[in-house]
């Protein structure tokens, strides 16, 4: 299991349906500051592809990626504006 506390934010979309894990990363990175990192859990597949895509799309580097728990989960650090 993942240390949640080395993260600024966590995000649970593991209930959630494709798109939402990926609103849900991009609601909370709106409110983060930068250098802040977040932890998103997913449970639907196709965030696998999904948040990766995002983060390369916008320039964001995906620091972790993995399976723990029944769920996926992705990292990541928001950069300085």
């Amino acid at each position: 299991m993942l240390d949640t506390q080395q993260y600024d934010v966590i995000v649970d979309a593991k209930e959630d349906r494709c798109p939402m894990p990926l609103l849900k990363l991009k609601m909370a990175l709106a409110k983060m500051l930068a250098n802040q990192t977040v932890c998103v859990y997913a449970s639907d597949e196709a965030s696998l592809k999904d948040i990766p895509h995002f983060l390369s799309l916008v320039g964001l580097p995906l620091v972790e990626q993995g399976e723990s728990g029944g769920a996926y989960y992705f990292v990541t650090r928001k950069q300085e504006s």
